[in-house]
């Protein structure tokens, strides 16, 4: 190839390379928008969720008002001035047959309403779980128990579970005259469904009630983790 034919070669190669990039960079175009990086947004709380209050040693009971199996409603207002003690149940749970079955639930709410405390027995299981009758299966269950508190309070909708974080059948809540919670958990020290455990456990709740109505500090712990079946919300 004579350098004529070479140079004559190189013009028509920059032409074409000049072309291409004329193509690639339109001044006259604008230029095309970055693609948007993907933004993380906040998840609304799902509706079907009720929030879950619970409630702090030393703070004001949440009040509240429910119907027991007769319909007569109660509330914790007309408690005020004494003492109180919230019993969540479900008599089909073992763990709550190990103190019913025992004798040991009715001592104690005997004991202690002969005192004139306040003793409610709350069932919060929803319709269609376990634990939940309707009101004449409650008369005819607590008969055969030989249930000594106050009242059972029927609480179907489960508001007042959660209002207080009720976790398992059994969890206890005693509250003082001042309306203030003072203990809040397990009934005694033993996790166990045998009923021969009983006597061996620390009676968490009775030590409770036998301080505060003498006059005395209430002893430690004063909250202790419950045990038992889950609440049936």
């Amino acid at each position: 190839m004579t350098r004529v034919h070479w140079f004559i070669g190189l013009l028509a190669l920059l032409v074409v390379v000049s072309a291409v990039t004329a193509r690639a960079v339109d001044p006259d175009k604008p230029a095309e928008p970055a693609p948007a990086r993907p933004t993380a947004t906040a998840q609304p709380a799902d509706p079907a969720k009720p929030a879950v209050a619970g409630v702090e040693n030393g703070a004001k009971a949440p009040t509240f008002s429910l119907p027991d199996v007769d319909g007569k409603t109660h509330s914790l207002a007309e408690a005020a001035g004494k003492w109180v003690v919230l019993e969540w149940t479900n008599y089909d749970c073992p763990f709550v047959r190990k103190h019913y079955d025992s004798g040991n639930m009715q001592d104690l709410q005997r004991t202690f309403t002969e005192k004139g405390v306040i003793w409610w027995s709350i069932c919060s299981s929803a319709p269609g779980k376990q634990g939940h009758l309707p009101p004449e299966t409650w008369k005819e269950r607590m008969a055969a128990q030989k249930v000594a508190a106050t009242a059972v309070l029927l609480d179907p909708t489960g508001e007042v579970g959660r209002l207080y974080d009720a976790k398992t059948t059994p969890h206890l809540f005693v509250i003082n005259p001042e309306g203030v919670v003072v203990y809040q958990g397990a009934i005694d020290s033993i996790r166990s469904t045998d009923p021969a455990d009983v006597a061996k456990a620390i009676p968490h709740v009775r030590q409770v009630l036998e301080a505060g109505l003498a006059g005395q500090p209430i002893p430690e712990p004063t909250r202790t983790t419950p045990y038992g079946c889950s609440v049936k919300y």
